[in-house]
């Protein structure tokens, strides 16, 4: 009998290896499909078998799915990037498998027709416009008002997002967007949202059943870099249902329900309101978190799924869960980075991962890559579980030098000496 395969479309960086897994778990045989599989240091380092394939080509992924298909029976195509996961879905349509609807994950993932069609529903959003050029743009910011969110209207891990307070600030930033700076996905387009204020708060759905609610917060604005994240949000009864069902409501509007699904809101004077809803698993952490707060493995339920088996969505336990992200208030080297097994030697912490190495060299750009760490800590009580994860964050220390600015820089090869040090390297 042939041995049974999950094919990988492309890799995540923090999912990746998650997936592997639980496929292995499941008595699968992970097999990875890439553009660069290099870029993905858990395949390596687990022996997954990888092949380079164009994975914007369906064609190339339907002729190197079929050729697999003569040595492996394929159980199930899935994928963790949001850029991958419409093919994902046409080919599970190509090959008859289970899977997401390709059209309506491509629709959703366009943030001005997902507005669209959450607007025509009646489902609570921030005032939004969408504009193509300088002049839209700063027409739409006039008529929703500032503070605005200018965003692409195509993206993921907050990349391009900025909060705009003001005019200069608005002139700063779209020229950013449309100056050529900024990778498009698609034809650029810019979504320009009321900033709607409050505190944030995402909800994790299986099919059409709600697993958890998480609070999170961010780094300093302009940008929306997640600091922290807690599982589960600390809601009454009345609050959770309506976060709950305004998520829900999502569902019908852009007729989702297969699958996982991520939606993002803020609670503000209006009650919760929709910033945006993901037809995926959150990335990062939060499978990890789900799975510390109450049991339930989402990467192994939405696997089964993929394979046509029933999940099991019950809860084991609830504990309290939370996170903690390591960033850095200064570009330059990175000289050192430390305290890492001390931090998850503390009773209670589940994991302490740091993702740069000494010498690197940080610049932050405004998103999800500006992260260098992050700490996760889970018991049975909240304010236990802060307390551990506060003491284990205190124990990851670093040390970043300044890059030497343009007079530095001049002086030092006028005189052929290094550069002088006169600030100071700053500790987190």
């Amino acid at each position: 009998m042939a041995r049974r395969a999950l094919i990988i479309v492309e890799g995540h960086r923090r999912l990746g290896l998650l997936f592997v897994q639980a496929a292995q778990r499941l008595g699968l045989h992970p097999i990875t499909l890439s553009a660069d599989p290099a870029q993905y240091d858990y395949l390596a380092a687990v022996g997954i078998e990888a092949i380079r394939v164009d994975t914007d080509n369906l064609d190339a992924l339907i002729h190197e799915c079929s050729r697999l298909s003569a040595s492996y029976d394929i159980a199930g195509i899935t994928g963790a990037e949001e850029e991958v996961y419409a093919t994902v879905g046409k080919l599970c349509r190509y090959f008859d498998l289970p899977g997401p609807n390709p059209e309506l994950v491509e629709r959703c993932c366009d943030k001005f027709a997902q507005r669209q069609l959450l607007a025509e529903a009646g489902v609570p959003m921030p005032a939004y416009r969408v504009a193509a050029n300088a002049t839209e743009v700063e027409s739409a910011a006039v008529e929703i008002g500032l503070p605005v969110v200018l965003k692409p209207a195509v993206g993921t891990g907050s990349s391009g997002v900025r909060l705009c307070g003001n005019i200069d600030e608005l002139a700063e930033h779209r020229t950013y967007l449309l100056g050529g700076k900024h990778i498009w996905r698609s034809s650029p387009r810019i979504l320009v949202e009321e900033f709607a204020q409050g505190p944030f708060y995402s909800t994790d759905i299986i099919g059409n059943e709600v697993i958890g609610i998480c609070t999170a917060d961010f780094d300093r604005p302009p940008h929306f870099i997640f600091r922290g994240c807690t599982h589960p949000a600390p809601l009454t009864d009345d609050e959770y249902k309506r976060i709950a069902d305004v998520s829900l409501s999502c569902l019908q509007a852009l007729g989702l329900g297969w699958g996982p699904t991520t939606v993002e809101l803020r609670w503000t004077e209006r009650g919760p309101v929709v910033i945006e809803v993901n037809p995926r698993l959150a990335g990062g952490t939060n499978p990890k978190l789900v799975q510390l707060a109450y049991g339930v493995d989402l990467v192994t339920e939405h696997l089964k799924l993929v394979i046509g088996d029933s999940c099991d969505l019950r809860r084991r336990h609830s504990h309290a869960a939370a996170m903690r992200n390591l960033l850095p208030d200064r570009d330059g080297i990175l000289d050192w980075i430390s305290g890492d097994s001390r931090a998850a030697a503390v009773p209670g912490v589940a994991e302490v991962e740091l993702f740069v190495e000494p010498n690197t060299p940080i610049v932050r750009k405004g998103d999800y890559r500006d992260t260098i760490g992050c700490v996760i800590a889970a018991s049975p009580n909240p304010a236990r579980t802060e307390a551990i994860l506060q003491r284990a964050v205190d124990l990851v220390d670093w040390s970043i030098t300044p890059f030497p600015s343009l007079g530095e820089k001049e002086q030092s090869a006028r005189h052929d000496l290094p550069a002088p040090a006169d600030v100071p390297p700053r500790k987190r």
